[in-house]
């Protein structure tokens, strides 16, 4: 096992991804580290965002990888792995779920997880990257303005063990990364694919130029996502430039 090679727990803390940065800086930590906390005081989303977490209610964990196997033009695959993990994890539980580009965790339009990756890159390699990850398991209500959270409990009205779910999901996130670094880049694309979000159905979306009807067709291997409009234009877009309408 790469990933929980070992597990720091540490009850409180500002930030797994932060602690992790840490000891990255601080200590010769094994590839596969865990940081687990029970509550974040300034958990990190993406675009700055804040994670909201009830203390002790869900599982909020940042993992320390050196993927240095991977071109840091391909590093979006760190993302679809951990992202297909946590997939995986799920459907222990529930039927389906589904990837909103780039890496929140969908079931139906609510969100039930978020992932944070920082790649530390140097001299053209991947020295270390950090992946954090928030995931609502026990939590049934929501005090932040987020519009749409949801958890395993609110979705199956049952509790779970989440010594349990971290297990659980570290082995499914073991496996992801090993196919990662084994360089079965074209697999976790085509399975990272099928999961999107809103695949292959029209809905709509907005851009620099205001709001269309289109439908995902793909990803790059860049990472850069294909909306497909009704004039059968192709459009891509990174990080940030366009919005779903949900």
């Amino acid at each position: 096992m790469i990933i929980g090679s070992k597990i720091f727990f540490i009850k409180n803390l500002s930030s797994t991804n932060t602690y992790a940065t840490l000891l990255l800086k601080n200590s010769d930590v094994p590839e596969g580290s865990v940081v687990y906390t029970n509550f974040q005081t300034s958990g990190k989303g993406q675009k700055g965002n804040r994670w909201e977490s009830e203390d002790g209610k869900n599982l909020l964990i940042s993992i320390i990888l050196f993927p240095s196997m991977i071109n840091p033009s391909d590093q979006f695959y760190i993302s679809m792995a951990i992202s297909l993990g946590i997939c995986d994890f799920l459907k222990r539980y529930i039927p389906v779920c589904a990837i909103k580009w780039p890496n929140d965790i969908y079931v139906g339009n609510d969100k039930i997880a978020g992932i944070l990756i920082e790649n530390s890159i140097m001299g053209g390699l991947i020295e270390n990257s950090v992946a954090g990850i928030g995931l609502n398991i026990n939590q049934d209500k929501f005090l932040s303005d987020a519009p749409n959270p949801v958890s395993l409990r609110m979705i199956t009205g049952k509790d779970f063990d989440l010594k349990t779910c971290l297990k659980q999901l570290i082995s499914d996130l073991d496996k992801r990364y090993k196919q990662l670094i084994a360089g079965e880049l074209i697999h976790i694309k085509e399975d990272y694919v099928t999961l999107l979000f809103r695949l292959n159905r029209w809905y709509s979306f907005r851009d620099s130029n205001g709001i269309y009807t289109g439908r995902i067709i793909s990803v790059t291997d860049f990472g850069r996502l294909q909306i497909e409009q009704e004039n059968g234009k192709t459009n891509e877009y990174t990080f940030k430039e366009v919005d779903f309408i949900l």
